[in-house]
């Protein structure tokens, strides 16, 4: 489908929604001239309401994007994004575009930041992880001008293009194994919550689904530091003994999960048969570990592919531009620490 195209955003827009002089706007916006705080402040907030962003290229280039796509997300250290990554860039390595990575750390205004220091350059377009932004946020990708591709997420409003799962239905499909499987004592183990909006709501979609079959959350642990195997196994020690007659562990990611596997092993505790364990994210490097966790496949990498395909099916008119929402079906794979019902 063709994408009607938006008019950019200019000075006198600011300037008419601040009351301010173009040329007074141009001085607070390049950091130039004296100005005082309040009329700073006013021009400022002005441009934040519409998401305007300065234009960094040459004046001869004001009109161009330059050949980057930008690719935002929460972290490096999560072994999800660098996957995300390799699937964008094997889709652009062909072509004259090329990715540059800006990290937020799950912060809404570092996201703001990165956002618009990536926008000022004017890019080709824009890949950013999740649904949930910052109203500047959504203001500045929604006037940006460029193809706009949330990912990792199909649960809400996009403001342009998406591609991900449905991580309701993730966390659904998990409770209907767990119950299957006749488990009834369930804990969640749940990393960056609640800025993590993912993991929040496969933790809603399990929630919910156990909930229509009678069973409640009988204990969780969150924690708001980065995804180890040593969180896992503090984790999985601290519920346990708060809440002893567990008999299943869901965690937010694979590798906590990981840890909780290895310290229920090194406690002689039965898996899956006195408790069963579950993560998210099909994390391959854990192949190695004595028991294969269950999990599901987040597509990572499918997701990065299918999101370069959607920046480059809008480069040109738009004629052969690929579906504005793509959702990816992950499957459950049941490893050796969950009973088949």
């Amino acid at each position: 489908m063709t994408i009607p195209p938006r008019r950019p955003l200019t000075l006198r827009d600011v300037s008419e929604e601040s009351g301010v002089s173009e040329m007074t706007v141009s001085r607070v916006l390049r950091g130039k001239g004296d100005v005082s705080e309040a009329t700073r402040a006013k021009v400022q907030a002005a441009a934040k309401r519409l998401g305007y962003v300065p234009n960094k290229i040459a004046g001869s280039l004001a009109s161009s994007h330059v050949n980057l796509v930008a690719v935002i997300i929460p972290s490096l250290k999560n072994m999800v994004f660098p996957e995300v990554l390799a699937g964008v860039s094997e889709i652009l390595e062909d072509t004259d575009l090329q990715p540059v990575v800006g990290v937020t750390d799950y912060l809404p205004e570092k996201e703001e930041k990165v956002l618009f220091d990536m926008l000022s350059w004017r890019p080709a377009g824009v890949i950013i992880a999740g649904l949930e932004h910052s109203e500047a946020s959504r203001a500045m990708l929604a006037q940006a001008n460029v193809p706009v591709v949330e990912i990792m997420d199909v649960d809400g409003q996009p403001i342009d293009a998406c591609v991900g799962i449905s991580h309701q239905r993730a966390g659904r499909v998990m409770a209907e194994a767990i119950i299957a499987a006749g488990y009834s004592r369930i804990g969640f183990l749940g990393t960056k919550m609640p800025l993590d909006h993912r993991a929040r709501k496969r933790f809603e979609g399990l929630t919910r689904t156990l909930a229509k079959a009678g069973i409640e959350i009988a204990d969780r642990e969150f924690y708001s530091g980065g995804s180890a195997l040593a969180k896992g196994r503090e984790m999985t020690q601290t519920l346990l003994s708060r809440t002893p007659d567990l008999d299943f562990l869901y965690y937010s990611n694979d590798m906590i999960g990981a840890g909780g596997l290895l310290y229920l092993l090194e406690k002689g505790i039965d898996v899956p048969g006195q408790i069963g364990l579950a993560g998210f994210n099909g994390v391959e490097l854990l192949d190695g570990l004595p028991r294969r966790l269950a999990t599901m496949d987040a597509c990572r990498r499918e997701i990065g592919q299918a999101a370069a395909k959607v920046i480059m099916s809008r480069m040109g008119d738009g004629a052969d531009a690929m579906p504005l929402l793509t959702e990816l079906q992950p499957k459950i794979d049941f490893g050796d620490t969950l009973k088949r019902g």
